[in-house]
């Protein structure tokens, strides 16, 4: 596949371990991206994070085409909370405001509740999933009471849950929303979970220091596949409609379909836009594509 043309810039533009207030800036980018036959087209990149240049941006999450979910922790406040951006109207709605940090926005399926990561102020500083209502109209519930050391966390169906377990040695657990039940599957995986097309749990898997694998697991049979070696400590991907996995390091982006090629293929460079530091990345269903520079 050709080199990704990147058209029309626009100047402006946790690892392993528990969240943590002590946040890094972070900025959050919007670019289109069109199919011309081999190629790949960037278009129409924007900055959307300008409401809070010098603080914390992250974790998008669309829950339509137009809308998106950040988490988001202003400079003189201690906490982090949800916010939501409509790329239409271009506007924000605030989503929590609660003494706890909340992190990890996603839409539940069905579509009428988003999911947090919520760190709660008991002693142990609990980390549970909890759940609010899109339209605000109460002030939600934990998921599960039982489950404490979420860190980040995939739906895989309405009830079934992928967690990255900070309380079990940064395992891979699958937890059912309707008995509270677990299973511990896999030990030290990165704090990506991505759905494959055909459905299959898309994760990193960090075998050594030296060695991360993408892997995917058949959520029925839990049955495992190798897919690639991960970037060099990279940890962080999305995948497109069509099955492509997109990494990102340093300013670049590459891309590896498990069908049709046989290692990373650098896409593009976006050190252009004034992006350094590619770590979280969301694709919506109509192909927009959400970047986290830094963080």
């Amino acid at each position: 596949m050709r080199k990704i043309l990147i058209l029309a810039f626009i100047a402006c533009c946790f690892s392993s371990s528990s969240q943590t207030e002590d946040l890094p800036f972070s900025s959050v980018y919007l670019l289109d991206m069109e199919r011309v036959d081999s190629t790949i087209l960037f278009k129409n990149p924007r900055y959307l994070t300008g409401f809070n240049p010098t603080g914390y941006n992250n974790q998008p999450s669309f829950i339509s085409n137009t809308e998106l979910l950040l988490t988001v922790q202003m400079p003189n406040e201690g906490q982090t909370d949800i916010y939501l951006l409509d790329l239409e109207k271009k506007t924000k709605l605030r989503m929590t405001k609660t003494p706890e940090s909340e992190y990890s926005p996603k839409s539940i399926p069905g579509n009428l509740y988003f999911s947090v990561v919520r760190v709660e102020m008991d002693e142990e500083r609990s980390q549970r999933i909890w759940q609010y209502p899109l339209d605000r109209g109460n002030k939600g519930r934990a998921v599960f009471r039982y489950l404490r050391g979420a860190g980040y966390y995939h739906w895989l169906d309405r009830f079934t849950v992928a967690v990255f377990n900070v309380a079990a040695t940064n395992y891979l657990s699958i937890a059912d929303t309707r008995d509270e039940s677990s299973r511990h599957l896999a030990p030290n995986v990165g704090r990506c979970f991505q759905s494959s097309p055909n459905g299959r749990l898309v994760f990193v898997h960090k075998i050594t220091d030296n060695n991360w694998m993408v892997k995917a697991m058949n959520k029925s049979t839990l049955q495992v596949q190798e897919i690639i070696k991960a970037l060099p400590n990279v940890e962080d991907f999305v995948i497109l409609p069509d099955g492509v996995i997109l990494m990102g390091k340093g300013s670049r982006l590459y891309k590896f379909h498990p069908l049709q090629d046989k290692g990373w293929e650098e896409i593009a460079d976006l050190k252009t836009m004034g992006i350094s530091a590619i770590t979280r990345m969301a694709v919506s269903g109509d192909g927009k594509l959400a970047i986290v520079n830094g963080g």
